[in-house]
């Protein structure tokens, strides 16, 4: 199928690792020009050259998304490079996994800068443009916790459902202009960020880290993680003209864990 993405430009944010490189692959596979960032300079150079090698047209520079004047230089240093966006991915870290007692004031307001402001910083800056041109798409990644909370993450199960509150919101105000927003909810995906969260989750229940992957697998009907790859398939159909007619949609990919039929 032809995706229609050839020449497109997309920035994707968080993306030296995971799903978010897997998605930059994925463009840069359809023959966007990608821009990615993240905080770690090492790594971020890593997925750079592994793009370009992949024949990608990539353009890498750090950048804090929970900073909006680093958001702002990081997207008008893209624009130079590039040109106009007409993809943008927000992407960022998950907030630390614990009960609500545990967690602090600045917590909150550490999970609301990461997830959720970093949303508004990027949608702030790139989809006036998209609007002007009459094309564009703007997808984030949160979590299957905004459709069924998970255990331990009370930080983001609150923070990633106010930013599909806001997507939602987004996609009815932009449908009109052509711009199409929508947000992709990973489940157990095989990504640093799991391991980090088994990690914690086995210490806190007196298991083996094998044995919380097992109690993942064994709830999950297609009985397997998922990859970053079959993460990113979605995102790329979503970035493509063939997606022209879904909008304000909050799609999981999660080998059928939650039970929602919403």
């Amino acid at each position: 199928m032809d995706m229609g993405l050839t020449g497109r430009t997309a920035l994707v944010a968080a993306a030296s690792q995971g799903m978010g490189k897997a998605v930059a692959l994925g463009l840069a596979r359809e023959g966007v020009k990608v821009a990615i960032c993240a905080r770690g300079k090492s790594a971020l150079e890593a997925a750079e050259r592994e793009i370009r090698e992949a024949g990608g047209d990539v353009f890498a520079e750090t950048c804090d998304v929970t900073r909006e004047d680093q958001v702002a230089g990081w997207i008008a240093a893209v624009q130079d490079r590039f040109g106009g966006i007409d993809i943008c991915v927000a992407n960022a870290g998950g907030p630390p996994a614990k009960l609500f007692e545990a967690t602090t004031v600045q917590d909150w307001r550490s999970a609301v800068d990461l997830n959720l402001m970093s949303t508004v910083y990027l949608a702030r800056a790139v989809l006036p443009g998209m609007k002007a041109r009459g094309w564009g798409r703007f997808l984030a990644i949160t979590s299957i916790s905004v459709k069924e909370p998970i255990g331990n993450l009370v930080l983001s199960n609150a923070v990633r459902s106010a930013v599909s509150a806001l997507l939602k919101t987004l996609s009815d105000e932009y449908a009109p202009h052509g711009v199409n927003v929508n947000n992709v909810c990973p489940g157990y995906t095989a990504t640093d960020r799991l391991q980090e969260l088994s990690s914690v989750l086995a210490k806190s229940a007196g298991v083996s880290v094998a044995e919380i992957e097992k109690r993942w697998t064994e709830r999950i009907p297609a009985r397997r993680l998922g990859t970053p790859e079959e993460f990113a398939n979605l995102v790329v159909f979503l970035a493509s003209e063939r997606a022209a007619y879904i909008t304000g949609a909050s799609i999981a990919v999660d080998g059928g864990l939650v039970r929602s039929y919403l």
